[in-house]
């Protein structure tokens, strides 16, 4: 009997030794019984009131928001989801201020998870809130509308409004951000703060990003971060870079006003044909001889058009086009200088000119990094997808609303990539060709989610 005792508590001694060493109510037992990895090393590294039941997901570890979050994306139930989300979008595009139906289905997933929002602001966004409810707040943005493009790809989603398209990938960049919605919600828990979800109308025209801010939009937030897909990029590739990425991009019209007259007698005309001309030619001086070479910046007219007879000198002619710069002092002093050189040249041809200037549906400041802010994106790409998934990429003439946000906020603006050659996702944006690889999809969500979580963390470690 002596002899049996003595073999159990040769057996049991080294349990009770372990159990005295972490402390009863930090074992798993579970997982020693059925031979799971088991840190036992010191007391203090499992954090107090820590929940380690086999049937809860961990929630220790410097590791454990990131292989949470991306869990969370890419359970096959949730990728299906935020694909067939993206369809629905895609099959019923809409214009800027007519993103009716696509709100709707929004505010619909947003029911779905007992997602509090806002609704209407600029007409058709919305505004949704995760987390406390109470400061520290941050905000993530999608563009919902779409453009008066035929969509010519062939497949089953195909857009199924005459003349419309998403050719710009706002329908993935609306789920993406409803994605992240269904992440952030089921990790509500861990957010120290609030996260606003803003779903913007009108990027494409009509400056939807400045009308969400004087709705309020922006109250309270210290910052806001937004993605567009990029078919530069192999799919979910991300890419960014800090201060300007994006041009400040004005569009002009101008009408010159002369005089009709016959073409084979000139002197009984004042000719908007010659002023225009003249025009043309001086608004090229401003880059070539007036701006610093090392300020990148664009004035590009883009169209001329004047009468229609051949033998009569019109009445009018009109030009315009596009001026680009990075920097807003540079960005205005174009726009300043190219109604200058439009006026005064013809009135040296005794014609009068007025520009038009677009300023509230097309004008859009340059976008701007925070380098802070900057910095944090690429932190949390690193962290959650690999640091060969993270390309510092250069600026771009291109231009976006979200500019209007980074003039008030700390902002930061990223790509996400979508090229795919073997299935086509070649072609950049607003052609009629444009399509997406879908598996970016659960990708951006965990992206967009890992920012605004981890934002909180940014703040705490100053």
């Amino acid at each position: 009997m002596a002899r049996e005792l003595a073999s159990v508590l040769v057996l049991v001694l080294p349990f009770l030794l372990l159990v005295w060493r972490t402390g009863a109510g930090g074992l798993d037992v579970d997982k020693l019984l059925f031979g799971e990895e088991y840190d036992v090393s010191a007391p203090s590294s499992l954090p107090p009131r820590l929940n380690l039941s086999r049937s809860s997901p961990p929630t220790g570890g410097d590791d454990e928001w990131k292989e949470e979050i991306l869990r969370l994306a890419r359970r096959p139930e949730a990728v299906e989801w935020v694909k067939e989300l993206r369809r629905r979008i895609h099959e019923h595009p809409e214009l800027a201020y007519e993103e009716v139906q696509t709100g709707r289905l929004i505010m619909e997933e947003l029911d779905a998870m007992g997602v509090e929002y806002r609704f209407p602001l600029a007409m058709t966004g919305i505004v949704a809130t995760i987390g406390t409810g109470e400061p520290p707040i941050v905000a993530l943005r999608a563009d919902m509308d779409a453009l008066p493009i035929q969509e010519a790809v062939e497949w089953k989603h195909k857009s199924k409004i005459p003349g419309k398209m998403h050719a710009c990938g706002h329908d993935a960049h609306v789920a993406m951000l409803v994605g992240a919605a269904k992440i952030l919600k089921a990790r509500e828990h861990h957010l120290k703060g609030t996260v606003k979800l803003l779903f913007q109308p009108a990027e494409e025209a009509g400056i939807g990003a400045k009308r969400m801010i004087e709705d309020g939009a922006l109250r309270g937030v210290e910052a806001i971060f937004a993605v567009h897909v990029s078919h530069e990029h192999p799919t979910s590739v991300i890419g960014s870079k800090a201060g300007p990425l994006l041009a400040g991009c004005g569009f002009f019209k101008a009408v010159i006003k002369g005089r009709q007259g016959p073409a084979d007698n000139p002197r009984h005309s004042v000719d908007p044909i010659l002023a225009a001309s003249a025009a043309v030619i001086s608004l090229q001086n401003i880059v070539s001889r007036e701006s610093n070479p090392l300020d990148s910046q664009v004035v590009s007219v883009a169209a001329v058009n004047g009468g229609s007879n051949l033998d009569l000198v019109p009445e009018s002619a009109i030009l315009g086009g596009t001026f680009r710069a990075f920097s807003n002092a540079s960005f205005h002093k174009l726009r300043q200088r190219i109604e200058e050189i439009i006026v005064m040249q013809s009135s040296v041809y005794k014609c009068s000119a007025s520009v038009d200037f677009f300023e509230n549906e097309r004008f859009y400041p340059p976008t701007v990094n925070d380098d802070i802010m900057y910095k944090h994106v690429k932190n949390v790409a690193v962290s959650l997808l690999g640091p060969k998934n993270y390309k510092d990429v250069p600026p771009m003439m291109g231009a976006e609303d979200f500019s209007f946000y980074s003039e008030i906020v700390p902002a930061a603006f990223y790509y996400i990539g979508v090229r795919n050659e073997s299935l086509g996702s070649i072609h950049t944006g607003h052609s009629p060709y444009f399509m997406i690889d879908e598996d970016v999809l659960p990708v951006g969500a965990a992206v967009h989610a890992a920012i605004a979580e981890r934002y909180f963390f940014l703040l705490e470690q100053g």
